[in-house]
């Protein structure tokens, strides 16, 4: 089960001052050589769970020396069993659905029979049929390469012209081809831009396009198909990344924060893609850095190539190729270090919050050290205290929909299944993860740099209030980050800050420490979205978290058949995700004097993510005692 391990990462909270005495934890995290894990892994110093956990089964404006806002809050004391994804089956478009779905046990090829003949039946089965298309669609790659599944269609098309079903008649060919062209174009509209960047799947896109037209004389009727399949070949048509990066727009992609600069951060976040270009600083062992341009999705080996050649390492002065000599390293504030394979790709989304890249030698490679903290930290900027925090709640708000409205939904499934199927690219669900770690890390960062007692009181009824505004705006992402940051331990301990919350303070800190109790399979988070409508924004860890669980707790073959029952579990668990994404998000308030400014600060967070390194601060803020 080590994925759900990896997942639990995201979910387990510290306790805090309010539900424990002081928390005295010493000793230091010693850097240590290890493999890249999981893109899970930007979230490293969730440890300390809550005891009693189980594991689970398959507005006005408010000035500084204003009181806690009051959350709208419903109290749910009665002991209910832990619900599950959803109270019913969810159909495509997010309605629920009482009626159960067959489940299948069959090879891939025959899976794709079984979605053609329920198409064939819609009078039948309309519903079912279309939730059990939406299903393969959506976790056909888990069990079948696209590649396989466009030759399969390719195949069911031309053999509808010979094949006699058993109620056949004239009209049977046309219709299984209209089919075959309709799964086609669902999938397609599934896929979107994934197809710019498979060159496989178009060219065989464009087979089916040329056999299809050849049919129209045959079966004058699907010409309007036949018109559509055309417009999605010439839209997706393959090319090559070099030509892409020419195509789309140029800018910096904003995924480092010494590359961020102000008017490219303002701007409304867009998916990523293999073929974007980025900059980045690769470190020498001395500190010293080059910057490269790199595709997204470059190989690590690419990589490698590019910095040896700014450093002048040429194969020329050494007898063995360049990616012999350099090894690339990603560094974090804590000094951990995981070293890449040369085969590995699209590895800058899945590196932490103050992660550094390094390229080295393997004798060099222990001797690294992180950058100092003063570049990895500059501590300047607006003060938060003199911020709007309605502002504030809905400029972080709209930041999240945008980050989380930049995840395909197969990118869901690609993480999960990551270690089973074909390596897919999640860069895009990998930053909104990061997003999570930063602003876990902003919370205790802003605590613990603040060394007046009366302003870090003051930041804890800040953050406080900015959590209920962000429940308030179903925005339930950035209210669980910033609950998890207040509980870290460094900021839980600090008790004489804690007793100078106001009482009332403390009784809604407390409501907001129920609602991310994890016992009993988070069944105050379930209950409390599930009261919600969309738009809302969920805690995206937990929803890998039950996927996970789907994923690991059912085998994906059954005696060398698909378990078709898995699929649809998991599938119905990106439906919530499309649910929740259904309506448009809209936030109504007058915007700040300063909301540039505000804007601005949100989406260029600047923390510190090393442990070690808050505990440091906050025994220096309150000492341990004698």
């Amino acid at each position: 089960m080590t994925g759900m391990k990896q997942i639990e990462k995201f979910l387990k909270k510290q306790t805090s001052t309010l539900t424990r005495s002081r928390v005295e934890k010493d000793g230091i995290f010693p850097g240590t050589l290890k493999r890249r894990p999981s893109a899970s892994k930007i979230l490293p110093f969730l440890k300390d769970t809550v005891s009693g956990s189980d594991s689970p089964s398959p507005k006005d404006e408010f000035s500084p020396d204003i009181g806690c806002l009051e959350s709208k809050w419903t109290d749910t004391e009665d002991d209910l069993t832990s619900p599950s994804l959803s109270s019913g089956e969810i159909s495509p478009n997010g309605s629920t659905l009482s009626s159960k779905l067959w489940h299948l046990s069959d090879t891939p090829e025959n899976i794709v029979e079984h979605v053609l003949e329920g198409l064939l039946e819609t009078t039948k089965n309309g519903t079912d049929a279309e939730i059990l298309l939406d299903d393969f669609l959506l976790t056909h790659s888990v069990f079948m390469p696209t590649d396989k599944l466009l030759q399969v269609l390719h195949k069911q098309y031309c053999m509808s012209a010979s094949e006699r079903a058993e109620n056949w008649n004239e009209a049977y060919p046309q219709l299984k081809k209209q089919k075959v062209l309709r799964i086609t174009f669902e999938w397609a509209e599934k896929c979107k831009d994934l197809l710019l960047e498979d060159e496989v799947a178009v060219r065989l896109l464009k087979d089916l396009n040329a056999i299809a037209r050849k049919d129209l004389h045959l079966y004058p009727n699907l010409n309007e198909e036949l018109t559509r399949l055309k417009h999605i070949v010439d839209t997706v048509e393959y090319r090559p990344p070099e030509e892409c990066s020419h195509l789309r727009k140029k800018q910096v992609k904003p995924l480092f924060r010494h590359f961020s600069r102000t008017d490219i951060c303002l701007q409304q976040r867009e998916p990523l893609r293999g073929t974007d270009e980025i900059f980045c600083r690769v470190y020498a062992s001395d500190h010293s850095y080059v910057t490269i341009k790199s595709r997204l999705s470059a190989s690590v080996q690419e990589i490698v190539l590019a910095v040896a050649e700014k450093l002048q390492h040429s194969e020329e002065e050494s007898k063995e190729p360049v990616h012999k000599n350099l090894l690339l390293v990603a560094l974090r504030s804590s000094g951990e270090k995981t070293m890449f394979r040369l085969d590995e790709d699209s590895v800058f989304t899945t590196l932490g919050v103050n992660t550094h890249l390094f390229a080295c030698t393997k004798e060099s490679v222990e001797s690294l050290v992180p950058p100092p903290a003063v570049e990895r930290f500059p501590h300047e900027g607006p003060e938060i205290n003199e911020m709007n925090m309605v502002e504030m709640a809905n400029q972080i708000t709209t930041f999240d929909w945008e980050l989380l409205n930049c995840v395909h939904e197969l990118e869901l499934i690609h993480y999960v299944f990551r270690n089973e199927s074909i390596r897919r690219r999640t860069a895009n669900l990998e930053l909104v993860l990061q997003r999570c770690s930063e602003v876990q890390h902003w919370v205790a960062t802003e605590i613990l740099m603040c060394e007046r007692l009366g302003k870090r009181v003051q930041l804890l009824k800040t953050f406080i209030n900015i959590a209920a505004l962000c429940k308030e705006k179903q925005n339930l992402f950035s209210f669980f980050a910033i609950v998890m940051g207040l509980c870290n331990a460094a900021v839980s301990r600090l008790c004489l800050t804690w007793e100078k919350l106001p009482a009332k303070c403390k009784k809604l800190f407390q409501k907001f420490e129920s609602l991310t109790d994890p016992s009993r399979n988070h069944k105050s988070y379930r209950d409390a979205i599930a009261r919600m409508k969309p738009p809302l924004i969920p805690f995206v860890p937990l929803l890998l978290k039950d996927m996970t669980f789907i994923h690991e707790g059912n085998k994906t073959f059954l005696n060398q058949l698909v378990n078709f029952e898995k699929m649809h579990m998991v599938a119905n668990a990106v439906r919530t995700m499309r649910k929740y994404r259904s309506t448009p998000l809209e936030l109504e308030s007058e915007m700040a004097a300063n909301h540039i400014e505000i804007k601005a600060y949100v989406r260029q967070l600047h923390v510190i993510d090393n442990q070690q390194l808050l505990y440091d601060l906050s025994y220096r803020l309150e000492p341990k005692d004698p």
